[in-house]
């Protein structure tokens, strides 16, 4: 049986408004937790939560420098989670047997 466990925290993290407009904001390169706070008017409590979750899914990468946090996309995980996406939704044909 498949496990599913990786699929669904990449969906999770795609299921959330908020992290939409992150990973958006991300598609222009590399940002400080403090830009991404300033852009969207939340706090760090609330951008933190939304950073676990798209970390952990596998589609950003956190770097610390100082008291700073840097997030940038992951090329491996947006291509992974495509790739997982196509697989998952398209159709396979049966054989049957006579």
């Amino acid at each position: 049986m498949t496990d599913f466990s990786r699929d669904a925290k990449i969906f999770k993290a795609l299921c959330d408004e908020k992290r939409l407009v992150i990973l958006d904001q991300l598609k222009s390169g590399e940002k400080c937790a403090c830009v991404l706070m300033d852009n969207m008017d939340i706090g760090q409590s609330a951008l933190s939560y939304h950073m676990k979750i798209l970390c952990g899914s596998g589609f950003v990468i956190a770097r610390q420098d100082g008291k700073w946090t840097y997030y940038s996309l992951s090329k491996d995980g947006s291509e992974y989670a495509s790739m997982r996406l196509m697989e998952l939704t398209t159709p396979v044909k049966e054989k049957h047997s006579i």
